[in-house]
Formats: C-alpha cells, sequence, structure tokens
C-alpha cells in the first residue's frame, strides 16, 4: 500500500510519519486449535473481514492436513493427466470399436515342419472331427516350446492322458497338438488320425466312454469360466476307467482349459490327474520362428528385431504377451502386409476394452477390472478390496463371504493386468497398457447401465477410504467419466460434491475438473463452469462453490492457462463484502505458483491491490499474497517445480520475481490489516526460511528489502525499526535482522 489511505468520502489524509514505537500492536498469539475448530463455521450471508482474515492466518500452519491432501491428490491427478496426454484420442470413448479377430486362438507355438501327416476321415459317431492337414500344419510347423515341454512328453507318454491348462490365446491348442503327434509317433501309432478334436469334452465324464478311432490322439477343450468346467471336479474319481480305455484302444489325450479347468481337477483325488500349467513363451520367439523358420542367418535375426522394434511390434508384443498376437503379426510380415500399422491396431486400447468386456460379463471379472482401472497402480490387496466391495454391490448378499481369489485369476480373465513388484515391497496392480484402465472406465460408464450407478455409489464410498492415495485416484477416476458425458457429470455428481459441506468432497471434485477439462473436447466447458460457479451468490452452498472453482483453477488446468486461472481467481475474491472465499482464492494462489505459475499469480495481486486503499479487494488481494508467501514447499508433492524443503518457494526462488515481490512486501506492510500477517511472514523468512534455503538466500533477501526501503514514504524507517527490534529481542534474539539491519543503514 502506499503512505495515503482514501477516505469513505473520497478525499485522502496524509499518514503520520514513523515514530519510535511500532505501526502496529504485537501479533497475536495463534488461537489454539480447540477454538480453532469451533470458529467460522459456513453459513448463509457474507462472513466477516475479521472471521476470513482470522481463518486465513490460522491455515498457514504447515501441519495443515488439508493442505497435504491437496497437494498430494494434485500431485497424482497431475502423474495420471501427463500419461493420458500422450495419447488422447486412445482414450475416447467414440473409438470403441469390435475389432474382428481373424486368428485363431489356438495357434501359438510352431516347430520343425518336417513330419507330415496322413488325413483320417471322421469318425462315424460324430463326436469327434479331424484335424485337417492346413491345422495341423498350423499348428507344429516351426513350434517353439515352451519351457517343460520334454517332461510334460513323457507325463502323456506313461500316463496316457493329460490336463494342460494356460490362459486364452497361450499357445495351449499348439501345445496339445505337438504333445499328441509326439506321443503318437514314438509309439509307432499307424492306425489312427494323428489328432481327433473331442467335440464335447463332458462326453469324457459319461460312463463307459471309449475313444472311437483307436491308434488316435485326441485333443478336447473346456470353454474358460466357472459354466465350462462344471462337473470336471468328478474327472479324479472317473479318470482310471477313461485312462483303461485310452490304452486299451492305443491313444493319447490332452485336455485343454484354463484356470476354472485347473481348479475343478484339483479336487478330491486331484493327484491322480497328470497336469501342467503351461508357462508362457516369449512372444518374440514365436514371431522370430514364424518368420524365419529355423537355421536363419544371424544377420536376418538382427535385421527382423530392428524392424520389429522401430515398428512398435516390440512394445505391443510387451503389452500383449499371448501367442496369438504373435501369429498374427507374423503372418502380416510373411504376407508384405504393414506391420505397424498391424500392431498399433492390436494395442489400441477401445479395440481390447470392447473385446475383452465382451468375453467376460461375471460380476466378478468385472468388478476386479473396474477397481484395477480406477486405483491403477495400488497395492494389490487395496484394489481387491475395492474389487470385493464393488461387486457386493452388484450381487445378491450370501450367508458366509464369498469364496474370491482375484490373484488366480490375473493371468486367465485378467491378461492385461499385471502385478508388477519392481523396487520391492507389496505388488501393485498395473495395466500393460497405461491408457487401458482409462478406457475400461469409459467403457463400463457409458456401456453398462445397470452398473452406473452402483459404480459411482462405490466411487463416492472410496472418495471417504482412510488411504489419501485411495481417494485420489478415486477423484481422478471420476474426472475420466466426466469425458463421456460432461454435462450429465455435472448435474450428476460433481456439482453436489463441489458444494458438499465436507472438505475432503469438495477437493475430490476439483480434482475430478482438473482430469475433465484435460480433454479438449470438455476444456471450455469446465471453464465456463469455473467462472459460473465463482461468480456465484452470498449463501454458504454458493460459496463452497466458489471455493471450489478457485481450488480447480489453481490446480493441473492452471497451469497451462494461467490467465484463464487468475481470471477465476478474480470471480471467485471480487464479491462485494462477501469474505467466504477468502481462504479458498488464496490456498488456489498457492497451487498456482507450485504449478510454476508465480508471474501470472503475483502479476493479477498487483493489479487487484493497486488502487492501495482499504477497499475489500485490496486487502483481500494481499491477504491473499501474504498467505501465499508463509507456504513451505513439499517435494513430492507440491506440483512440478523444483524448490527446497521447507521454505516457500517465493523466497527460495529469488532473484525470480523481485520487482513484483518487492511491490507487493511494500503494499502489506504498509497498512493494516494485513500488516501484521505480513510481519509475521516477513519474519518467518528472516529467522527460519533464509537459513534453509541457503547461504545465498538471506543475501537475496537483503536485495528485496532494500528494494522495498527504496520506495518513496515510510518504508524505509518501517523497516529499520522492526530489523531492529527483532535483532534485539530479548528472549530470541536475531542475528539475520541484525545482518539485515546493517546492510540496510548503509544503502541509501
Amino acid at each position: 500500500m502506499s503512505e495515503e489511505v482514501t477516505a469513505p468520502s473520497g478525499g485522502t489524509k496524509p499518514s503520520p510519519e514513523p515514530t519510535p514505537k511500532p505501526p502496529s500492536p504485537e501479533p497475536e498469539k495463534a488461537t489454539p486449535e480447540s477454538e480453532r475448530r469451533g470458529a467460522g463455521p459456513e453459513q448463509d450471508g457474507p462472513v466477516s473481514e475479521s472471521d476470513a482474515l482470522r481463518s486465513l492466518a490460522e491455515g498457514s500452519g504447515t501441519d495443515d492436513p488439508e493442505r497435504s491432501e491437496a497437494q498430494r491428490a494434485g500431485a497424482i491427478a497431475d502423474l495420471i493427466a501427463q500419461r493420458l496426454s500422450a495419447d488422447a484420442s486412445g482414450t475416447r470413448i467414440g473409438t470403441l470399436a469390435l475389432f474382428n479377430d481373424t486368428v485363431s486362438f489356438g495357434g501359438g507355438f510352431h516347430t520343425d515342419g518336417g513330419r507330415r501327416h496322413r488325413e483320417r476321415p471322421a469318425a462315424d459317431e460324430g463326436s469327434v472331427l479331424p484335424l485337417d492337414s492346413a491345422e495341423l500344419d498350423d499348428h507344429t510347423a516351426r513350434f517353439v516350446e515352451p519351457p517343460s515341454y520334454r517332461s510334460v512328453l513323457g507325463v502323456l507318454r506313461e500316463r496316457r492322458f493329460l490336463v494342460l491348462t494356460g490362459p486364452s490365446g497361450s499357445g495351449r491348442e499348439a501345445t496339445a497338438v505337438n504333445l499328441l503327434a509326439e506321443a503318437l509317433a514314438l509309439a509307432g501309432a499307424d492306425g489312427g488320425g494323428i489328432c481327433h478334436r473331442l467335440l464335447d469334452a463332458s462326453a469324457l465324464l459319461a460312463p463307459g466312454w471309449e475313444p472311437p478311432v483307436p491308434d488316435s490322439g485326441y485333443l478336447a477343450h473346456v470353454e474358460d469360466g466357472p459354466a465350462g468346467a462344471h462337473g470336471f471336479d468328478a474327472l479324479p474319481r472317473l479318470l482310471p476307467a477313461v485312462v483303461a480305455a485310452l490304452k486299451a484302444k492305443g491313444c493319447h489325450l490332452v485336455l485343454t482349459g484354463g484356470q476354472d479347468l485347473a481348479v475343478a481337477v484339483r479336487g478330491d483325488g486331484g493327484t491322480a490327474v497328470a497336469s501342467h500349467v503351461l508357462a508362457p513363451v516369449d512372444p518374440l520367439a514365436v514371431l522370430e520362428r514364424r518368420v524365419l523358420g529355423l537355421g536363419a542367418a544371424p544377420e536376418a535375426h538382427t535385421a527382423l528385431r530392428a524392424r520389429l522394434a522401430s515398428g512398435g511390434v516390440v512394445d505391443t508384443l510387451r503389452e500383449l504377451p499371448a501367442a496369438r498376437h504373435a501369429a498374427r503379426l507374423a503372418a502380416d510380415l510373411s504376407a508384405g502386409r504393414d506391420v505397424a500399422a498391424a500392431a498399433a491396431a492390436l494395442r489400441d486400447p477401445s479395440d481390447q476394452v470392447r473385446a475383452w468386456f465382451d468375453r467376460h460379463r461375471n460380476p466378478e471379472a468385472v468388478a476386479f477390472a473396474l477397481a484395477a482401472a480406477a486405483l491403477e497402480d495400488s497395492g494389490y490387496l487395496t484394489v481387491a478390496e475395492a474389487a470385493v466391495k464393488l461387486r457386493a454391490s452388484l450381487t445378491e448378499p450370501g450367508l458366509a463371504p464369498p469364496d474370491v481369489r482375484f490373484r488366480d485369476r490375473l493371468g486367465d480373465e485378467q491378461q492385461w493386468i499385471r502385478l508388477d513388484t519392481t523396487g520391492g515391497g507389496a505388488p501393485r496392480v498395473r495395466f500393460r497398457n497405461p491408457l487401458l484402465g482409462q478406457v475400461v472406465l469409459l467403457y463400463a460408464w457409458t456401456g453398462l447401465d445397470g452398473w452406473r450407478e452402483p459404480l459411482l455409489s462405490w466411487l463416492r464410498q472410496l472418495l471417504g477410504h482412510t488411504d489419501l492415495e485411495v481417494r485420489a485416484r478415486a477423484a481422478v477416476a471420476a474426472g475420466v467419466l466426466a469425458w463421456a458425458d460432461h454435462h450429465y457429470a455435472v448435474h450428476r455428481y460433481l456439482t453436489t460434491w463441489a458444494a458438499g459441506e465436507s472438505w475432503p468432497l469438495r477437493q475430490a471434485a476439483a480434482t475430478a475438473l482438473g482430469v475433465a477439462g484435460g480433454d479438449e473436447d470438455s476444456t471450455e466447458a469446465v471453464w465456463a463452469l469455473l467462472h459460473d460457479w465463482a461468480r456465484g451468490g452470498s449463501s454458504a452452498r454458493a460459496r463452497r462453490l466458489a471455493g471450489t472453482a478457485a481450488n480447480t483453477a489453481g490446480g493441473i488446468l492452471g497451469r497451462t492457462a494461467p490467465a484463464r486461472a487468475v481470471a477465476v481467481l478474480r470471480d471467485a475474491l471480487d464479491r462485494d463484502d462477501d469474505w467466504g472465499t477468502l481462504p479458498s482464492v488464496a490456498w488456489g494462489g498457492v497451487h498456482l505458483v507450485h504449478q510454476g505459475q508465480a508471474g501470472a499469480l503475483l502479476a493479477a495481486y498487483l493489479d487487484w491491490s493497486a488502487p492501495r486503499d482499504l477497499s475489500p479487494m485490496v486487502v483481500k488481494s494481499l491477504s491473499a499474497f501474504v498467505f501465499a508467501t508463509t507456504r513451505p514447499y513439499e517435494p513430492g508433492v507440491d506440483g512440478p517445480v523444483d524448490g527446497i524443503a521447507g521454505v516457500p518457494l517465493l523466497l527460495s526462488g529469488l532473484p525470480a520475481h523481485r520487482a513484483a515481490l518487492a511491490e507487493l512486501w511494500a503494499r502489506s506492510l504498509a497498512r493494516k490489516p494485513v500488516q501484521d500477517t505480513a510481519l509475521l511472514a516477513l519474519r518467518d523468512w528472516i529467522d527460519v526460511h533464509a537459513d534453509r534455503a541457503g547461504p545465498s538466500a538471506l543475501d537475496a533477501l537483503g536485495g528485496l528489502l532494500a528494494d522495498v526501503a527504496r520506495r518513496p514514504g515510510s518504508h524505509r524507517a518501517r523497516l529499520l525499526w522492526w530489523l531492529e527490534k527483532w535483532a534485539h529481542e530479548r528472549e530470541q534474539p536475531s542475528r539475520n535482522a541484525a545482518l539485515l539491519h546493517a546492510r540496510l543503514s548503509r544503502t541509501s
């Protein structure tokens, strides 16, 4: 402020000259926590100036859970928003399209094509179908043996019957065909077909089953899922009769399936069943064998690997390691098609999500997928617990807790999800493609109409979780849902949350709006909404909406559009005699500083306080500025700007913005009611933060105070008076204040 104060009549009165006594009384002691909690209740009508300033002063302490929560939630939202911006087109619900995969799920591992097999006619019974020569060649030519293949072959030859399980697309059928072919060849079989497909695997459970064609191999498949494996828990009991029938006719049989079949045959007597879980094979090895065959020169392998890496094929197979995808891309390469385009199509998250939801409709699988999408990068137990709660809202309650084992099904139903143990500690749940989680949420929100209400209720419950990261991720998920239909989201849940009496709920709304505004189709609508809320009325509800708008503007939206952010802050602050939005605007300004936009914010505070009088807008602006000077930086939490732990960015960043800071400090120190808090903040800069900031900080602060002192009026005298007082206090004399006083005394 200047040295003149505008009187109510419009005239001016001179400011008194400095005297040997302080221009303001000693700052009051902080209000006890118990009294703070009861002060300043949210009420209709304008909040008084004294209540707002007291609330702001009380919020400047370092141990503030609200501040910590806001910053940490913003940091998590930042990371997710940055990841989404890498390929925004891949996350749009409008791009979801059914991908018609023409590659057989069975073709996965291929090897030496030296063997040729005679075709055999179908059995008269019609219960089996021989594999034709094309199928046999597709499975056996250039086959890549999975781990333990030779030992499993020995078990099949000895026991005649083998249960081979693995996830869909893992190459379980190709492995089964090769096992059968080799077992029969080694046994010298000559009368039957090399491999027949048993059309109904449940026929094995019928009393008296016998193989229709002697000296043959039989491939039987159990459909994935609990329904397909139903009844196969009886297999251990029936196995002796089945094996006896196979031996009597010189046959071998491999039964393939997924996790549910593996669980079913492990029941009573399961030790009698020869079973093997198929280990994954390197998909790049599958692709290379398919394209180059056996005996290719090392130069050919090197050239192919380089082509695969540059075309995105390596990344695709890292995210989609099933052998069927390697087979598809190998076919594209061999046919001369654009393999980079084919890899991109396979990797497209929209196609993957549509195909997955078409295959999986049971609440257990869908609940875990949605929990992983909302809480991606959380620990497995956290995600599993959330999935159980979501599942409970979609199924009839039972008398006992459900027997749900998500981890056992990850490699089967949830092949797109992995448990990452990098860095040690509890495994964390991550999608193989970083964009999949958001598309899963959008698909469920727009496509599963009966799930929308429980999904929203579930997210709302997560916002009250004891783990801050869970709350923040749930808020981000709510922002992703808003991409599908901004208008619906605003009226269905965002406005309710933004106007809620719970501060964490309002923070969740701000986080969600920041994420929603990151989508280019929603950006303008989000900014328009923030302005509308900021300009609202003076009721408690309207004030809360304005506060949420200010909080949102200071977040990730403000980083890329600082001019728009400060415009929202002004709308929220310039509300005549309503002071209730001051704390929210001050916090929004702090967040904007931590987003790297201190210059835009300081310029705005200079503009808004330009009249240098005691009008509400001037006092509010300067109070918000002083608040920003008190907020210590917390690495890893406070935005993308580098700072020093425990030191306000506006100090550690000196001499950046020095001219603006000098003018704002001068205005803040010149008059009450801002003067008292400004003096407290300045002393903290001198006695606490300058030492933390390093040797050069005190020198930079001295230069700043010299700039303040050069301004016309009493600024120099005021600074010298307070510096001398702090330097010679009986209980806590300030060495830094003494040094600054000596320096300022020497400057003109």
